[in-house]
């Protein structure tokens, strides 16, 4: 079966930085497009960045665009977010999730993917 696992969350202060690592197992990663979205408490899942199958195109959220940087390692089977300049409005789960659909129609919609990891969390204080 697919697995997403997420990994390399925790406490940072405002300012620092975090590298998410998402490792995919049970899928042909190198066919899905794949999004980093997150979730604070009370909040509706918000899309944070999205990266093509091959890697060559990728889309941010206006909130994070300059600070943080999305990427993969198909060799791997890894998705990365590397998170810079981490501010407290960050603070949340992060979840991976992979899709099926057309990336460039749906990248952004976190209904329309098809395969979640477990997310980690990120908590940035002030």
């Amino acid at each position: 079966q697919v697995q997403l696992v997420e990994s390399g969350g925790g406490l940072v202060q405002a300012g620092g930085s975090l590298r998410l690592s998402c490792a995919a197992s049970g899928l042909t990663f190198n066919f899905y497009p794949m999004g980093w979205f997150r979730q604070a408490p009370g909040e509706e899942r918000q899309f944070v960045a999205a990266i093509s199958a091959s890697g060559g195109t990728t889309y941010y959220a206006d909130s994070v665009k300059g600070r943080f940087t999305i990427s993969r390692d198909n060799a791997k089977n890894t998705v990365y977010l590397q998170m810079n300049s981490l501010k407290p409005e960050d603070t949340a789960v992060y979840y991976c999730a992979a899709l099926r659909r057309s990336f460039v129609q749906n990248y952004r919609d976190h209904g329309r993917y098809d395969y979640w990891g477990q997310g980690t969390q990120v908590t940035v204080s002030s």
